[in-house]
């Protein structure tokens, strides 16, 4: 992946008239375009509903509706805070970057973690639905329905998902320019299935077919008629990882053809193009199957992991292959183009010496991080066998956790918009809601759901049931006692990331004495003076 005549990018200081600090990635390559095709194949609307979907459905079922608009009314509200700190300061490191500035650096540092923790975590599972589907995919066009199965096996799964992984890294090393070539095919692809998915759904349902139809109601768009807060503040959780993937874009904002507004305008057109798509699809699924807890209902346990998996047959006929085809394709496009993330925020801890100097290594021909690259790679895949070996539901358990850790930095970035900018907040009417209101109800919004989550996650129950240090198991092979596996891969990783900050503020100082990157306040400070 790296090679010996790989870079790294001197450190001047200085800002230069593209961004913050230029770090030696390419110049002026992604536009407007080219950013929402990453951004939607990042979020991976195909791979995210089928893994996604049957989660918060068990949680709040025919709700499922209100809770994708609760969910995506502070992601909205945070994205803004994002285009005004990324027209202030276009640079990779995004939320460790921007919380830097605004709080200083042990803030700053988490906020980073975060984003890198919760996009490697993210990593493994998209690997992994990559696979599942592979096999699918084999039994279907083979006539073989054991073929499907060969993705139970577990050094089978283990080794198919690494060269996934590897594949999708190889893709990213290479650049921006060809992560935009591939995944312009793939993302069209997948919108086509799923818009085929949704109509023949609805048709079917106007017919007076379907599994277990259901007349389409307001009450889906009612949260007050969900069972309860603490499964309301659960589906709100998982639908935050429905929507989360959209800041990808605004982390190429150093490789933007312009860095200050392409970034902001790309997220925005991201957003709403997934919010269409989730809503038809959420409503053609609930219309069609209904939320029972047997056969195909969306409510059923055994179709939590994968819907479309059970569902595109029934709904798509023969045609059912497309799906298979759209989620690989999606979760493989997705896996490639998230890679982009955790890259880049690694690439600029490395820079500012928030991590070791090594990750701040850029490839000459390419113009990409390479050691972060490969970084990422390597923990995404270490981290998804841990998890596998862990628990069977390994994919519903890393959702969950999912959600918890992008409402811990997506909720910090947002308050640090508001912080940082907090001498204009009321400049104007544009300043007072962009800077001030918008970000702040997103934030705050998103931190509360954090919080009220993590503490709900530690029962054992929470999510698949999985947990760790326990001892009693009950009739329905439910852990009984013991701690949550999503309170462990989410606020545990949050935890090791103190202690691995603590260990880098012992080891390397510079950054957390604000020597290679300043927070605004001691930038006005020192130019006071």
């Amino acid at each position: 992946m790296t090679s010996q005549t790989d870079q790294r990018v001197t450190r001047t200081g200085r800002r230069d008239d593209r961004g913050f600090h230029a770090k030696g990635l390419s110049v002026a390559k992604v536009g407007v375009l080219g950013s929402v095709i990453v951004g939607v194949s990042s979020i991976a609307p195909a791979y995210t509903l089928t893994s996604g979907l049957g989660p918060v459905v068990a949680e709040v079922g025919v709700q499922v509706p209100a809770v994708l608009l609760i969910g995506f009314v502070p992601m909205l509200f945070v994205l803004f805070g994002y285009r005004e700190l990324n027209s202030e300061m276009p640079d990779s490191g995004t939320s460790f970057t921007w919380a830097t500035r605004a709080f200083g650096p042990w803030i700053g540092w988490m906020a980073g973690w975060g984003l890198v923790a919760s996009t490697i975590l993210v990593l493994s599972n998209l690997a992994a639905v990559a696979v599942d589907f592979t096999f699918i995919l084999l039994a279907q066009v083979l006539g073989d329905p054991a073929i499907a199965d060969l993705t139970g096996i577990l050094w089978l799964n283990l080794l198919v998902t690494g060269v996934f992984t590897a594949v999708a890294a190889w893709i990213s090393y290479r650049g921006v320019e060809a992560t935009q070539k591939v995944q312009v095919g793939l993302v069209a692809f997948q919108l086509l299935a799923l818009g085929w998915y949704v109509v023949a759904a609805l048709v079917t349902v106007a017919q007076g077919g379907g599994y277990d139809p259901q007349p389409v109601t307001l009450a889906w768009f009612d949260p007050l008629a969900a069972s309860s807060v603490t499964a309301l503040s659960a589906g709100v959780s998982l639908a935050i990882f429905l929507f989360w993937g959209w800041d990808v874009v605004v982390t190429m904002n150093e490789e933007a053809k312009d860095p200050k507004r392409t970034p902001g305008r790309a997220a925005i057109l991201t957003i709403f193009v997934i919010m269409a798509v989730y809503l038809a699809v959420t409503i053609a699924t609930l219309a069609y199957a209904g939320v029972g807890e047997t056969g195909l209902g969306a409510g059923n346990p055994d179709n939590q992991e994968s819907i479309f998996a059970v569902l595109s047959a029934p709904i798509m006929g023969p045609f059912a292959i497309l799906m298979s085809i759209a989620i690989l394709l999606s979760s493989a496009a997705s896996l490639q183009s998230t890679m982009i993330s955790p890259s880049r925020t690694i690439l600029a801890m490395g820079y500012y010496r928030a991590i070791p100097d090594v990750f701040s290594r850029i490839s000459p021909r390419f113009k990409s991080p390479s050691v972060a690259t490969l970084a990422a790679a390597v923990t995404a895949t270490v981290l998804y066998a841990g998890m596998r070996l862990l628990s069977e539901n390994a994919l519903w358990d890393t959702i969950s956790a999912l959600g918890l850790m992008v409402c811990f930095y997506y909720g910090l970035t947002g308050v640090a918009a508001v912080w940082y900018f907090r001498r204009t907040w009321f400049v104007n009417v544009r300043t007072a809601l962009t800077r001030f209101l918008l970000p702040l109800v997103g934030g705050v919004a998103l931190l509360a759901l954090f919080a009220k989550t993590a503490i709900d996650s530690i029962d054992p129950a929470f999510g698949s049931g999985s947990a760790i240090f326990t001892t009693r198991v009950g009739a329905d092979g439910m852990a009984e006692d013991g701690i949550g596996l999503v309170f462990v891969a989410s606020v545990g990783i949050l935890a090791l990331g103190v202690v691995l900050m603590v260990v880098q503020a012992v080891k390397s100082p510079a950054f957390f004495r604000g020597e290679t990157l300043s927070t605004a306040a001691a930038e006005r400070e020192t130019t006071t003076e």
